[in-house]
Formats: structure tokens, sequence, C-alpha cells
């Protein structure tokens, strides 16, 4: 890293104040190209400008000893305009070796006119290490501009800048293309500190949608076959049918076109701005980035801040002329509740639940049975102890098969399929008994079965409610056979012994003849009994919840898909998000015993910073982006130990429920607590809040409306306020750092509290509270806007100000000035050019007008250029 200085800088009139920055180029040795690297700040006001901006060169760069770099001092008359006007005031270059070997690392250079003869100044050029303060306590540091020693910084720095060495295999999985920008800044005490501000892309961008679009279409597909699985239907329902399954077969071959797109896709590792209406990579997150600050400053501790910054997850391909997803979904649950008589009305928790039914089966019936067959495995081998073991897990498994199926809704949907058969002939119309018993939800019960007869004559018996009763009562009958012939089998190591079953009423209710034989053959029947029960209740139990979801799609065709898709599109780019910021902050925390111990017995607080304003397009987005994060509460997290060097995470689950497996090498596995490393499923507990703060929000706040915004904030306030409630009871009071004690907490809740209720215009006051709250809480940051470009870029350059202001003390004369420098020179105007190729944040005039105050870019960084 490169600190540099200049001095006694020679104006080209003796009256003019000299307004300067430096150009850094590299000359490679091989090429003899000299290729523009990066630039200073603009200093104004002065002959030697100290410059608070650095060069970094990141590892990967080729620089070497007999590299050479050229600096270039020039003058600006007027940096308002599209262009900045300038005026070359000198340069000077030096190998690379001659700054490294230098006594002290460092060298003074003369400035020169381009003809290499007049001298007009000279620079000074200082080699630095992060982390490394050398003793700079006789610099004076003042304030007006004038007499300042002026330095250029070079920082040779390593991929350990993001991740620390232990973590770099891991991290490197994940993080990409990381760019480097460096600062020296005076604290109020006239010391220095220096501040590394990072960008990193991320292969989650891809990877994260790319299983859960793997895992929709198995979801799907399964869905779908079990749709084909009813059974025979009378003809109404057949059609109905066929139909639900021609649409969800459409959509099922669209995520797979999808799937194979991304498939195809390589290169960068994000989703530019420029990108986000392109129907192939509406799944991805748009501009996702981790966004570090490392402050190492005298007398405190290094730190490290994050920020994860992401365009706000909404399906811009899919549009918004009807509104996002929050007032969608409502619209659809108020028009399906009135679908008429063409189909039977579950309401969403029902659907919910007939998923979860299905879900629990397909991963239940696999396991009983495997246990089965390793209890007949223990059996034949005449193993007592894994005879014990294997009928342990059985008798588990079992009978959290028995519960899933002790509900309500399972029964009604038996009876509601019954009608549904061919022929079927009620004596009486089947609708509930009781509405409230049954959940409400067979209000249209007896219309669609008196539709179309076949003909009168019945082919079934009346319905038996009692029957399914039975049904799922055998398999627990025909476990109690097993456990009872297992302790038989084991009271008497031969079983040949055996002679009293008739005296034993379980074994009796199992009429086997216990006469001799070996273990297996005495478990065989049993087992098979079991299993034969269990495929019976599954038979009944699949058919009734796919006649469930069939309701559920056949009521809403083909909105009901279409919010399907808008839905995942948006959770999809929300997870992505959410994933990274997870695993950065497990790589940070690692050595943090408060943290670890927080994230598995409360949870992780995850805070979004929304800069959308509710006017137009952008409150659709809103609507699509609180959806999104809400759903957010569905994942949960499990670290696991990575078995081999693909540390990327992976995804199990469904629409309802995912858990996403972090993988960590055994080194640092090793760190975590014991619940963790056994498996704990660790929650999320995602909050929004969104203050707009452009142009549109003036029009929304005057002519539109701002409930949307209300809302949400207030909504998000308390679900803060829970978490809150949870983190005091279940840590100890001493968990948080001395200077983030609970009344501290308390207080910012309060005052966060009030500013919502204030209902302020543009009052982003509610955005720095619910941050900090945030950071106190351990919690992972993001910050949104459209693109994640713009807005965003003015809010965590801003953010980064204020906390090297107020835990880091920056010198409050400085204040604007190292605001001025990261939005000029830093990561975030790398991130403008990574999107549209221009170094212009894309405001005008006009618009910034209508900003905050801390929300507005220096002049000559914004003018037009494509969002």
């Amino acid at each position: 890293r490169k600190r540099l200085a200049c001095k006694d800088l020679v104006a080209a009139t003796r009256d003019r104040k000299l307004n300067t920055f430096i150009q850094v180029s590299v000359v490679h040795p091989a090429e003899h190209i000299l290729t523009r690297y990066s630039s200073t700040e603009i200093v104004e006001g002065t002959r030697d400008p100290l410059f608070l901006t650095g060069v970094t060169f990141p590892p990967e760069y080729p620089i070497y000893e007999e590299t050479k770099i050229k600096l270039t001092v020039y003058d600006v008359k007027d940096k308002s305009q599209d262009t900045v006007s300038r005026s070359f005031l000198g340069c000077t270059t030096f190998r690379v070796g001659d700054l490294v070997k230098s006594k002290e690392q460092q060298l003074t250079l003369t400035l020169r006119t381009s003809d290499g003869g007049k001298t007009v100044g000279t620079i000074e050029v200082n080699l630095v290490k992060m982390g490394e303060l050398e003793d700079e306590e006789t610099d004076h540091i003042t304030t007006d501009g004038q007499d300042q020693k002026c330095a250029l910084v070079r920082e040779c720095t390593t991929a350990e800048g993001i991740s620390g060495k232990d973590n770099l295999p891991s991290l490197n999985a994940v993080l990409k293309n990381p760019i480097c920008k460096l600062y020296r800044f005076p604290t109020s005490d006239n010391k220095w500190m220096r501040i590394r501000e990072q960008m990193a892309e991320t292969t989650l961008s891809f990877h994260i949608p790319k299983e859960l679009i793997n895992l929709h279409i198995k979801e799907d597909m399964r869905r779908n076959q079990e749709l084909k699985d009813l059974g025979e239907l009378a003809p109404h329902w057949d059609n109905m049918r066929k139909s639900v399954i021609a649409h969800c077969d459409q959509m099922l071959s669209m995520y797979q076109d999808t799937l194979a797109e991304l498939g195809k896709h390589t290169g960068s590792s994000f989703k530019s701005s420029c990108s986000k209406g392109e129907k192939t990579l509406e799944f991805i997150p748009i501009n996702l980035h981790l966004q570090r600050m490392h402050v190492h400053s005298p007398r405190l501790k290094d730190a490290l801040y994050d920020v994860i910054t992401v365009g706000a997850p909404a399906a811009h391909f899919q549009g918004f002329k009807n509104g996002g997803l929050r007032k969608l979904l409502s619209k659809f649950e108020a028009e399906r509740r009135n679908t008429g008589y063409q189909c039977i009305y579950y309401s969403p928790e029902n659907t919910a639940k007939a998923k979860e039914v299905l879900s629990n089966i397909n991963h239940l019936q696999p396991l009983i049975s495997s246990h089965a067959d390793l209890l007949l495995n223990s059996a034949s081998q005449h193993s007592p102890d894994s005879l014990k073991n294997s009928l342990k897990m059985l008798s588990e498994k079992t009978e959290l098969f028995v519960h899933a199926f002790k509900d309500q809704l399972v029964r009604s949907a038996l009876l509601a399929l019954y009608t549904a058969r061919p022929g079927c002939v009620l004596k009486k119309p089947a609708g509930p008994r009781n509405s409230a018993e049954e959940g409400g939800d067979l209000q249209h019960q007896d219309h669609p079965s008196q539709i179309k007869r076949q003909d009168s004559i019945p082919h079934h018996s009346e319905y038996d409610e009692e029957e399914w009763d039975r049904v799922w009562a055998n398999v627990g009958k025909s476990l109690n056979c097993v456990i009872a012939m297992v302790d038989r089998l084991l009271e008497k190591d031969s079983v040949s012994n055996i002679k009293e079953g008739e005296n034993d009423p379980s074994a009796a209710d199992c009429n086997v003849l216990h006469t001799g034989g070996d273990w297996y053959e005495q478990l065989y029947p049993l087992v098979i009994t079991l299993k034969d029960c269990m495929g019976e209740v599954v038979t009944r139990a699949k058919q009734s919840m796919a006649f469930v979801l069939l309701q559920e799609l056949a009521c809403g065709l083909p909105q009901c898909l279409m919010l399907t898709l808008r839905r995942d599109i948006v959770f999809s780019q929300a997870l992505a998000g959410l994933v990274c910021g997870f695993v950065i902050k497990l790589h940070t925390g690692l050595r943090d015993q408060g943290f670890l111990q927080q994230l598995h017995s409360v949870g992780l607080l995850v805070q979004y910073e929304g800069l959308l304003s509710t006017y137009s397009e952008e409150a659709g987005m809103l609507e699509d982006m609180a959806v999104g994060i809400s759903d957010l509460q569905k994942v949960m997290f499990k670290v696991i130990e990575a078995k081999s060097e693909d540390f990327l995470p992976i995804i199990t689950g469904r629409r309802e429920h995912y858990i996403i497996e972090v993988q960590l090498p055994a080194k640092m596995f090793e760190l975590l607590p014991q619940e963790i490393k056994e498996g704990k499923l660790l929650r999320m507990y995602p909050v929004l809040f969104n203050v707009g703060i452009n142009e549109q929000q003036t029009l929304a706040e005057r002519f539109g409306d701002t409930t949307l915004q209300e809302n949400i904030n207030q909504e998000n306030l308390e679900l803060l306020k829970e978490y809150y409630k949870l983190f005091t009871e279940k840590m100890p009071p001493d968990c948080l750092p001395h200077f983030q004690e609970q009344n501290d907490l308390k207080g910012l809740l309060e005052n966060l509290h009030q500013n919502i209720q204030a209902k302020k215009r543009k009052n982003v006051e509610i955005m720095w509270l619910a941050a900090t709250i945030c950071r106190k809480l351990n919690g992972v940051r993001f910050t949104c806007c459209k693109s994640a470009k713009d807005r965003t870029s003015m809010s965590v350059t801003l953010e980064q100000c204020s906390i090297l202001r107020d835990e880091h003390q920056l010198h409050k004369d400085f204040f604007i000035r190292a605001l001025d420098c990261m939005r000029r020179e830093g990561c975030r105007i790398e991130n403008v050019l990574k999107n549209v190729k221009c170094r212009k944040y894309a405001f005008n005039m006009i618009q910034l007008m209508a900003f905050p105050k801390y929300y507005r870019p220096p002049e000559g960084t914004y003018g037009k250029a494509d969002t």
C-alpha cells in the first residue's frame, strides 16, 4: 500500500490556489504499456496537499520489483462539469524495488514538467502495511488545508484482508474479485487511523439460485406425480386434474429451461444492474457484494464492519403493473375464497399443512423401511445390542409417522376425496359437522360431487370415517407386535425356550405362533405386516393431501402458478444474499464465544435497510421485497464439517421449509460449540426497515401514499422487539461488550419506535437507528435500493464515515472530506463502473435537491448514466 504526499507545488499563476489530485499509472516491464490504475481524491486550496486516499494492489495483481509506477499531478479547474476540467502540473516515475528497498520504505521524488525539465514540487511515497502503525505522533495535522505534508501510500495486500489466513479456503469458495481501497484519516487527537475498504462479489449469486431451482423441479415433479396418483375421479374432478397437470407441466419445463440456461453461464459471478430485466437471470440477485471496512486506529482494537449490498429482491421481468407480492397475494386469497362451487376452498394454513404432511410421509416412509430392514438384519446376525438399537430407531420414526396423521385435515380431506370418486352418492350433503373443528374449509363441499353423475349406482358403501382411524391405528398395533416379539427374543436368548406367548396379550394380538426357529423367521412376518399397514396409510394420506393441493391449484389457475413463480424468483434473490451474509458472519465470529452462543440459543438477526420509494414501480418492488424477506423465516442453517475441498453450501427442503448446510474445514469446525457441532438448526430473524429518499418519494409524500412504508416499518419493529426480548431472556447479561449495555439497546429501540410513530418525511434516522441496533445485537446488515448501485453507495459510505466518527474518533473537520474520498475514489465508484461501464452515479442535480443532505455525492461524480 502506498501513501502519497506533495510539497511546494508550483501553480501556473502565483495567486491561484491549487486543487490537486494524483493519477497513478503502472508501466508493466514486458509490454512497456502505461495503464491507468487509480487516483487519489482532490485536495483543495493548498500547495502542500495531504492525500487521504492511498493505493492498494490486490495479491493477484502482476507487480514486481522492476515494475515502474508513474505519478501524475493535476490541478482541477472545475469539477462540476460532466468531465472534470483539469490541467497537468507535473509527473515522476519510480521502480517498485527502489521503494521496497529504501530506508524506512519511503521515497522523496522530484515532480517535473512533461519534458522532464522544470521542477514543480516534490512528492513523498511511503510503503505501509495495514496493522503496523508507525510512530506518526510528530505529524502535525492542521484542519485548514494549509501546510500539509502530502503522502501516497501503497499496500501489498493479501487475500487475508478479506478472510484471514485460517479462513482462506472456505471463504475463497464464496468470495471473488475483491477490490481494495486505502485511506488514512486524522483522529480527534491528531493521530492517524488507517482504513482498508473492500468490496467482493460472491459465487453464491449463481450457486444458491441453481440449487433452489433444482429443488423446485424435484418438488414439482413429485407433486405432479401425486396428482396423477389420485386414482379414479368423477368427470368434473378429472377434467380439473387434467387442466392443473397441464399447467404444472408447463411451469416445470420453464424451471428446467431456466436451470439449463444458468448452467451455461460463465464469467462474472454477479448480475449487473443493466441485466435486471433479463428473463434467464430473473432468479439471480442484482449486484450482490460484500462491502467491508477494516479500521486500524491508535489505541483502539482493530475492527471490521460488514454490509451486504444487493438490489431489492423483486421480479423485474414480471413487472409491477399490478403491484408486488404483498398486494397480489392478499388479492388472490380474497378471490380464491369466493370461487363458488367449482372447487373446495382450503385456507392457506390448511394447504401449508397438506404440504407438510406430504413432506413428512416422503421423508419418514423410506426411513422406517430402512430401519425395519436393519432390524431384520440384526435378527439374522443374532446380535442383541444391534437389535435393541434398531428397534429404538424404528419405534421413534414410526411414532413420528403415526403422529403426522392425527390431524382433522386428513380426515376431512379423505371424505372430500371419497365424494369425488365416480358414482359416489351421499345420503345427505357431506358438509362439515362443525366448521370450527374442520378449520372452516369445506364450505362448498356438497356442490362439486353433485355436478355431473355418471350413474346412480353407488360404487362404494357409505363412507366410514372410523375406517381411517382403524387404518393408522393398525400401524401402531403392528409396531407393538414387533416390540413385544423383540422383548421376548431378548428375554430368552434362545427362541426355542419361549413358551409363554399365549400369556402375553400384545404378542397374542399378533397371531404368531412362537415355536422356535431363528430370530429372523420370528420377526419377518411382523415387519412385513408393519410395512403393509404403513403402505395402506401412505396411499390414503397421500391421495387426500394431493386432493387438497389440487383444490388450491384449480381455484386459481393460472394466477396461482404465476404467483408461485414470482415468489420463487424473489425468494431466490433474497436467499442468495442471506446465505452470503451468514457465511461471512460465521467466519468473522468464529472466535467470539458470546456470538456463537447467541447463534444457537437465540438465532441470528438479519436487518435489511431499504431505500425504495413508495411511488410507481418502486412501490411494487418494495411489496416484493417485503414478502421475500419475510419468507426467509422459513430458512434454517446447519453447520457441518466439510468432507472435501468444495466448501459451497448445500440446500435441502421444500418451499415451506429449507435447511442450508454451511461447510467448514475441520480446523474451523472444531472451534464451534458442541450444540452447533451436533447439528442444531439455527434460526433466522429477518427484519426490513425502508425509508424512500429520492425525488419519487417526494411525490409519494405529497400526492401519493406512504402507508406501505409505514406498515412495513411498524410490523418489523414488532419483530425486532421480539428478537430483543428473546435475546434478553436467553443470553447472560454480561454477553454484550461493556459499551453496549442493555440500557443502551433499550433506549435505541425506544428511539426507533418514536421515529416510526412520528411519520416524518424522509426520516433517515430510522435507518441509522436500525443499523446501530443490528450491529449491537451481532446481526447481519443489508443495504438495498433498486440496483444497489447509487443510493446504496451513498448509504454505505455515510454509514462507514459515521462509524469512524462515532466509534473511532475521526476528526470532525474531516468528516465531509472522508465521505467525499470514499464516494469519489472508493469501492462504490468501482461498483458503478462494474455495472454500467462508467464512473458516474446515476443522479442529476434536480434529483439530488430532493435527497437528504448527507446522501448527495461530491461534485463531478454524478451525471447521465444508465441506472
